[in-house]
């Protein structure tokens, strides 16, 4: 395992669509290991391949329950509301508000290429949303209400 270097707003390859994962070579399973420890030095509790440069469709998050690697997310359903304070390790330092569904369920593979769902409320359900942006080429500062704002590192997301 390795820490990789975390892309920052206006690099290009936050920008891309990322491409699906076929299969589960011993190079992505190292990136994901990497990913994980790269999203844990980091104190994040999310980070998408692209964030790290690798524009596959891969997202490691974890909430303080544990960690969940999804390849190929999609969220299947959404519904309910919520608005709050939402970062980014690729814009260390910032925060915005943004409107988020409340409820989200999830398909993905797992790292066996095991289809998994996954039902999610909250802030799971948010960085679930989060990540698949990223995926799509899109960072949360396109969907802020307001202004962006200065936080400590302890508060980001």
């Amino acid at each position: 395992m390795a820490l990789r270097t975390i892309r920052l707003l206006g690099d290009p390859v936050l920008n891309k669509v990322c491409r699906e994962v076929t299969e589960v070579t011993p190079k992505i399973k190292v990136l994901i290991d990497d990913m994980l420890e790269t999203m844990y030095e980091a104190e994040g509790v999310g980070l998408a391949a692209p964030q790290v440069g690798v524009l596959r469709r891969i997202v490691t998050i974890d909430i303080g329950e544990g960690p969940i690697i999804m390849i190929n997310p999609r969220i299947v359903s959404a519904d309910g509301e919520q608005v709050g304070g939402e970062a980014c390790l690729s814009y260390p330092g910032k925060a915005g508000q943004v409107t988020r569904p409340n409820h989200v369920v999830a398909r993905a593979l797992d790292e066996n290429m095991e289809e998994f769902e996954i039902d999610a409320t909250e802030l799971l359900a948010r960085a679930i949303c989060h990540e698949i942006d990223h995926l799509d080429g899109h960072m949360y500062t396109e969907f802020v209400e307001g202004d962006i704002y200065d936080v400590e590192a302890e508060e980001e997301e």
